[in-house]
């Protein structure tokens, strides 16, 4: 069965916390859901502020090849007439195919919010809808409130509807605006309006009891053929029903059409790319297009997908974009080292032996609280440093950093570095913005005299994690610093109960794993490594 999708990001979503997307923001958005194939697109409601007319000024440049961009109201005012009332004479000018109105399901709402007679609020409903058809809109009717409505006046709510259907709307869109409802309720009210109205029937859920995709595909399968939300499951309070979840579960695990097979294949791209757009982090643990959604820990887990990825994978990752991962921590077992070294093209090298130890060590170094999921080229150290364990580049003999208040109320640090390779000494001195810019800086000018091919990877970022508060200031603590350079990045870890020195590991590890990337590809006698 073919299901539409009706994607609110633009209008739902951005009435989330932290959420402001620009004009340019949404235009982009526009554009990327309707190459994904979604049908209908909310873009705002051009009364309700400046921005949201605008939009719909600027959507006309866009080609939109297969949604429908659809302009977001409410049913006239009880004060004025439909041909006089504002925001309904907006909605008209934005030139839109399809308009997508709320009206009041709740008789709590008609007497409190509205302060009307229910009968007057279907006169509302009615007069709105009818008004837009006569225009030429596709009308989509969304009934506010619809679950919390029926569940306190079920034969007002009914009504409701009853006159936005008469009156000419397209679509019945049944709104749990307040998240509240859980499944088997929502599902029976669902089946009970199936039962009494033919035509389109939507769902709109809201994620406040954590269950707005559940209550989604539970509208589907009582004959919901419409269905409401946003990417990632942006929005207020809690967020809507998330899309992202939703067109995979129905794709996927229920075999309806939504945006078929090829284009789902995309759902994870679009999925990250909205949340840069929106200036979010990605959730990791978002289910099928979260990096987490197809990342496996535990050794049992990782000897099963090694031979079948479907013993602990419920699809394949690239039916949605997404793409496998196995993690290496104290939780592993020999299996998450052969996966890693697979990565690396270094299964090969290391025997049976050699991977235990190597198994033990990162083990050691996880209750030691180092963390290897975060930091990859740590554990690729690890690895040659296993494959070459003659190789020794260079030792530190000495390292000093100072910082400084000074007269004008900035700081200043200093610091010096001596390293020693066979019977050769070199030693640097060098100022930086902080204790880390300048051991950085002297660790680099030590060793590029060592080994002038060591290349200018640059620090891209810092991350501190105290592991242990209990402790207060003097807490073991983790650095994580990420590193970009060759089109490559990757990110190297330190531990101690001092700040300085758990950031001088982490920038060891970066300069010796350049130092053996060289290596793998220099076969200089100054640099090569045997094999």
């Amino acid at each position: 069965m073919k299901i539409s999708i009706f994607d609110t990001t633009l209008r739902d979503g951005s009435q989330g916390e932290s959420i402001s997307f620009s004009l340019e923001d949404k235009l982009l958005i526009a554009q990327m859901l309707d190459e994904l194939g979604i049908d209908y697109i909310e873009g705002g409601w051009p009364s309700s502020n400046p921005k949201d007319k605008e939009l719909f000024v600027r959507a006309r440049e866009l080609k939109l090849h297969h949604a429908k961009l659809t302009a977001f109201g409410s049913t006239r005012s009880a004060k004025n007439t439909v041909e006089s009332d504002r925001s309904v004479k907006g909605l008209l000018e934005t030139g839109t195919p399809v308009v997508s109105i709320f009206g009041k399901s709740w008789d709590l709402h008609t007497r409190r919010a509205l302060g009307v007679t229910e009968e007057q609020n279907l006169q509302l409903i009615s007069e709105t809808v009818s008004f837009l058809k006569q225009h030429g809109k596709e009308l989509i009717y969304d009934a506010e409130h619809f679950f919390d409505g029926y569940n306190a006046n079920p034969d007002f709510a009914l009504r409701t509807l009853e006159a936005a259907q008469k009156a000419g709307a397209d679509v019945l869109c049944l709104c749990d605006t307040n998240g509240g409802t859980l499944p088997g309720l929502l599902a029976e009210v669902v089946a009970e309006v199936r039962r009494r109205f033919d035509g389109v029937i939507g769902i709109h859920t809201h994620n406040d009891c954590d269950v707005a995709v559940a209550n989604t595909l539970a509208a589907v399968e009582q004959g919901a053929t419409h269905v409401q939300g946003c990417i990632n499951g942006y929005g207020e309070r809690c967020g809507n029903a998330n899309l992202c979840s939703i067109i995979a579960n129905l794709e996927l695990k229920m075999g309806h059409h939504v945006i078929g097979a090829e284009k789902l294949a995309h759902l994870t791209s679009l999925a990250r790319a909205i949340a840069d757009v929106a200036n979010l982090s990605p959730r990791g643990e978002q289910p099928f297009v979260g990096k987490s959604a197809f990342a496996h820990k535990g050794g049992i887990h990782v000897s099963a997908i090694l031979k079948d990825s479907a013993t602990y994978e419920h699809i394949r990752p690239e039916a949605v974009g997404n793409s496998q991962r196995v993690l290496v921590s104290d939780l592993s077992g020999q299996s998450n080292i052969l996966y890693m070294l697979k990565q690396h093209g270094l299964e090969e090298r290391l025997n049976e032996q050699s991977r235990r130890e190597l198994l033990e060590r990162i083990k050691h170094m996880e209750f030691q609280g180092y963390e290897l999921e975060s930091a990859e080229g740590t554990f690729e150290l690890l690895v040659y440093e296993a494959l070459h364990p003659q190789t020794h580049f260079f030792d530190v003999k000495h390292y000093e950093v100072v910082t400084k208040l000074t007269e004008g109320g900035k700081s200043s640090s200093t610091a010096s570095v001596t390293v020693a390779e066979g019977n050769q000494v070199h030693t640097a001195t060098a100022i930086g913005e902080g204790p880390v810019h300048a051991l950085d800086l002297c660790l680099r000018k030590c060793v590029s005299s060592m080994y002038p091919q060591l290349t200018q990877a640059r620090l891209t970022d810092y991350k501190v994690r105290v592991l242990d508060s209990r402790n207060n200031t003097a807490a073991k603590v983790r650095v994580l610093v990420q590193w970009a350079g060759g089109g490559k990045s990757w990110s190297t870890v330190g531990v101690s109960n001092n700040i300085i020195e758990a950031s001088w590991n982490a920038l060891l590890d970066g300069a010796r794993l350049d130092l053996i990337r060289l290596a793998q590809q220099d076969t200089s006698p100054k640099i090569a490594v045997g094999e």
